[in-house]
Parts: C-alpha cells; structure tokens; sequence
C-alpha cells in the first residue's frame, strides 16, 4: 500500500503519504491510518504481534479505535493523545477474550496530532513504532523505543548501535494489550510548528533498516513526502534481509502558505 494526498487549511497545509507493505512474511501486521476533524490532523501506526498469526487483528483494532475516539471527541491536549492510547489498549484486550488464539496479542502504536488553528503537534507511543520530527531538514525531536535494548543501552551497558542490530532488539517493555493498562510515553508540551516540519511515523521493520543519517540526508533531496518515502523504501530494500519483517511509515509534511521547503 502507497498513498499520497495533500490537505489544506487556512493556516498549515499537511502532505502525507502512507507506506505499508508485507516485506518478506505472509502476512501484513502492521496498519495505518488518519483523518481530520475540525482544527485538528491525527494520524496513527501500529505494528501488531501475537502467537497464531494475530498481530495483524492487534493492529487494526488499534488504529481503528484510535481513529474512531479522535472523531468523537477531537482535540490537540497530551490528554486527549493519552484517551486515544488508552482506548487502544482497552479495545484489544477486549479483542483478546473473544477468541483463544488472540488472547496473547499484543500491538505497538505511535499516535501524532496536528493542532492545524494554533500551529503545534504533539505525538505520543507505546511499544518501539517510531515518531520523529524534523525541523529545517534535521532531527530535532525522536522517541524513546519502549525495548530491553534500549534499556540496556540507556543504562549504558549496551552500544546505542546495538538497537538496530541486538538478537533481542523486539523484545519489548511496554506494548498496547495489557489488562493492567498502559503508560504511554507524551511530551510534556507542544512542539510549537513554524510552518517547515517534517514528522515521519515509522514501524521497527523500517527503522531498522534506514538510519537516522539517511533520513535527513533524503529528507535534503526530496520535493514531497512521497518521494522521501520511495526514497527511504530503496535503501530499505538495499539492507534488508530476505525474510525481513513488515515494513510501514506515514511522512508529514507541513508548510504555511507561504512557506517553502528547505
């Protein structure tokens, strides 16, 4: 799946293009999705994981629940990305008792919100999905993966290289499906928008594969989120191992109207 569209308002134009694909499994466990509701752009990725093949439902009930909460009670707050996180988790662990196979389901979710009338964004995660933010064409702002290697690294006994190349960089700390709930991870404030930022939402079968160095490197290039992502996908493909995971990333873009990229 590859899809591109532009939205505009009167004050921030929001381009976005979707990426998700089933890269060497079966099956596809990772979705996506977003939508507008009056001031405000939300989008979401979730990467889901489960014995009896799973993930896949873990995933889409967590994007839809995200999205459907948005549409009925709006908003840009750390409280409103905190609800929409904790919904998530709520309905897959609802989803967990319907049927056996499901019951050890689990999903990761990022979740970004674009304050379109007051110009901030503000984003919050559960689990290793990535949400970075780019401010004149580097990296001002990247989540903390919810991971055992990231612990490690953090404590200092593991190299920070060692998040993409562990034996045990999937194992994780915190993910969406828990009956005790969820502490999602949210900045404390806003990320005030000057009109040129970049967000890129991305899944660990992505990240994994495409550094930080080439994101801002292709971010340099690029005329649109939709190339960047095209871009990004090829030095994917250059790296990754036949049997690599799914792979998915929502880019976007924001510009005033009188702004111009980099």
């Amino acid at each position: 799946m590859f899809t591109a569209e532009t939205l505009r308002s009167e004050g921030v134009n929001v381009e976005i293009a979707v990426l998700s694909k089933v890269g060497g499994r079966e099956v596809n466990e990772d979705a996506c999705g977003y939508c507008t509701s009056g001031a405000f752009f939300c989008c979401v990725l979730s990467d889901g994981a489960g014995g009896h093949g799973c993930g896949d439902v873990a995933s889409q009930v967590a994007v839809g629940t995200v999205l459907e909460a948005f549409r009925e009670a709006p908003g840009g707050s750390v409280e409103t990305v905190s609800m929409l996180l904790n919904a998530a988790n709520e309905a897959v662990v609802r989803e967990q008792s319907k049927v056996a196979e499901q019951g050890d389901m689990r999903a990761t979710v990022a979740v970004l919100i674009i304050d379109l009338v007051n110009a901030t964004a503000i984003w919050g995660h559960v689990g290793d999905s990535r949400v970075y933010a780019f401010r004149n064409g580097t990296i001002c702002s990247q989540t903390r993966d919810h991971s055992v290697v990231q612990s490690m690294v953090d404590a200092g006994f593991l190299e920070p290289e060692s998040v993409r190349t562990n034996p045990k960089r999937s194992v994780l700390t915190a993910a969406i499906g828990s009956a005790s709930g969820c502490q999602p991870e949210i900045p404390e404030g806003h990320l005030p928008l000057a009109g040129e930022e970049v967000f890129l939402i991305c899944s660990d079968g992505f990240w994994e594969y495409v550094d930080e160095r080439t994101l801002e490197a292709e971010l340099g290039r690029a005329v649109g989120p939709e190339p960047w992502l095209r871009a990004l996908e090829e030095e994917l493909f250059r790296n990754a191992r036949s049997n690599h995971d799914n792979y998915s990333a929502i880019a976007v873009w924001l510009s005033s109207q009188d702004a111009i990229f980099f």
